[in-house]
């Protein structure tokens, strides 16, 4: 068997190494072919290119580079095409990975094309599930509540569970490499570059401020590494200087140990919750990209974490909102109550299928069972 995986960005690449390996796990002699990140490759696929080029988020953002993006489209879109695999499974990165179905679709109607996240229809532009259903087969849903809109869409849906939940957690070793007389906060400010250098200052600001009602106050900002060197850049002239952590034990020891987070909003307040670690959210964008966002909203909140737990306990900032005065305020709260958000964290992570078999493994059954040569 021949699968074409092509996945856009981190946390796309977690998601396509957990398949990965519950393919390889069910089917042994299974091929990969696509675009990969650095766990993909790690699992055994070499990547058509490197992955980091289409970690690109928000309509402003992508237009300098629209030309290139194209171009990679149709480079994916002729690779699957002549590839001829048994399926194209694209992961997450809908703006990117959709746009190649498409292509795929209408020149090999035989190749079943699956997509791994459902996309948030539940949040805004409810009409991109009927537009989906055009060119994908089948649908792969992190989220417990999504399946539904998918199948009124015309498409076959499984929930398949979130990866945080099976995610390995910090050792005591790990832990107890944290320790430290002040509080410990985490600094996230997210994956892709112009994520980082919006949010970075803000940041800067929001321990400043911190650091008055705590001196003794520490700071680990866990990255990825092709953001590395703008984060060393960007922090330099913080009033505490962040322990700035890429190995995986070390960053797991920070999520496990932290006194409270403050993280870009995404996939990252799933994975502190896993770790029940108290959170605020804070993002800032181009403010052409959030007005539109904003209008087309369907929801009045963008975490996962309150939308799982169907509460409003984690505090979010975004845009203009996100000022250092009001996220400090927000922090200082939480290092006052921690358990605030505990019951909240404990229900997502339930809802999330913690407890039961590892989504990757679910995702790998789910593929196989829409697979006409295949059944598990």
């Amino acid at each position: 068997m021949t699968l074409f995986l092509v996945a856009g960005e981190p946390s796309g690449d977690r998601l396509g190494a957990a398949l990965m390996r519950g393919l390889l796990q069910l089917e042994p002699a299974t091929r990969f072919l696509g675009v990969a990140g650095p766990e993909m490759q790690a699992a055994g696929m070499a990547s058509l290119f490197p992955m980091e080029e289409l970690s690109v988020m928000g309509l402003a953002e992508i237009i300098p580079k629209y030309r290139a993006l194209k171009r990679r489209i149709h480079q994916t879109a002729q690779a699957v095409i002549d590839a001829g695999p048994d399926a194209l499974v694209t992961i997450d990165s809908p703006d990117f990975g959709l746009r190649v179905a498409a292509i795929v679709k209408a020149a090999r109607p035989e190749i079943r094309t699956i997509h791994y996240v459902a996309p948030s229809v539940w949040a805004w532009r409810p009409g991109r599930a009927a537009k989906m259903a055009r060119h994908i087969d089948h649908v792969l849903a992190l989220l417990p509540f999504e399946p539904p809109y998918m199948q009124a869409a015309g498409m076959t849906c499984d929930f398949v569970g979130h990866p945080v939940v099976s995610d390995p957690l910090a050792t005591p070793g790990e832990r107890a490499a944290f320790t430290g007389t002040g509080p410990l906060i985490l600094a996230l400010p997210g994956s892709r570059k112009a994520e980082v250098t919006r949010l970075a200052p803000i940041l800067g600001q929001t321990l400043a401020r911190l650091q008055t009602q705590h001196p003794d106050l520490r700071v680990a900002l866990p990255t990825v590494r092709h953001v590395e060197p703008l984060v060393r850049e960007l922090t330099a002239t913080w009033p505490v200087q962040p322990e700035i952590i890429t190995d995986p034990a070390r960053k797991r020891g920070a999520f496990a140990a932290a006194t409270v987070a403050i993280a870009a909003s995404g996939t990252v307040s799933l994975e502190l919750a896993a770790n029940d670690c108290p959170m605020v959210i804070a993002y800032d964008m181009n403010p052409v990209t959030l007005w539109l966002m904003r209008r087309a909203a369907l929801i009045d909140t963008v975490t996962l974490v309150n939308l799982v737990s169907e509460t409003r306990s984690v505090p979010e900032f975004i845009g203009p909102d996100a000022t250092a005065d009001r996220i400090a305020t927000a922090v200082l709260a939480l290092i006052a109550n921690p358990e605030s958000q505990a019951e909240a964290m404990r229900t997502t992570m339930h809802r999330l299928g913690k407890g039961g078999e590892a989504p990757g493994l679910r995702a790998a059954r789910s593929v196989l069972a829409h697979l006409p040569a295949f059944s598990v």
